[in-house]
């Protein structure tokens, strides 16, 4: 079912997540709740949604761009680290891409994360996974642990003392205050 994702401000944003012990009706029904919630997301898009972005701290997100469609459990990361680049559209040198949340729609930031992560986790079935995401997979999956963790973007931005941006509805970029 829908829900409704929760805007920064709530302090459901801020508790770190507890782990899923069981995969039991209750769960499924939570993993069903992401993966609806997150593919009707249109303005803006969403590539991730996180359990505490619509009230349930549990460690638990869904993530879906292009061929990248995951539920992760429980994540526990193995490996970080940056990993030489390859020249694409996306990246600059600095490895900063621009992040926003659905929790905070139409803000974006330019943020520097780790490229490379192994994380290991259970997927929807309850089975353990160990898998490598590189570039912006990357970026995405520890953005959602962030989530998990109590942290949204922003804060990472205040760390790197790097600026916001709002994008109104003309499509116009406005830097403003954090």
């Amino acid at each position: 079912m829908i829900q409704k994702i929760i805007q920064s401000g709530n302090t459901i944003l801020r508790k770190i997540s507890k782990p899923v012990g069981t995969i039991d009706k209750k769960v499924k029904q939570l993993i069903q709740d992401l993966k609806d919630t997150l593919a009707v997301q249109n303005d803006p898009e969403g590539v991730g949604l996180a359990a505490p972005q619509i009230g349930v701290n549990l460690r638990v997100f869904a993530v879906d761009f292009k061929n990248l469609k995951r539920i992760v459990i429980n994540p526990e990361i193995v490996e970080i680290r940056n990993q030489k680049l390859e020249i694409s559209k996306t990246k600059n040198k600095k490895n900063e891409i621009l992040e926003g949340c659905l929790s905070l729609p139409h803000y974006y930031g330019p943020l520097n994360r780790k490229n490379y992560i192994k994380l290991k986790y259970l997927d929807e079935n309850g089975k353990e996974v160990i898998e490598e995401f590189r570039d912006f997979n990357a970026q995405i999956i520890l953005h959602e642990i962030d989530h998990l963790n109590g942290f949204l973007f922003v804060d990472r931005l205040l760390e790197q003392k790097k600026k916001l941006y709002k994008l109104d509805a003309s499509d116009e970029w406005e830097e403003v205050e954090i």
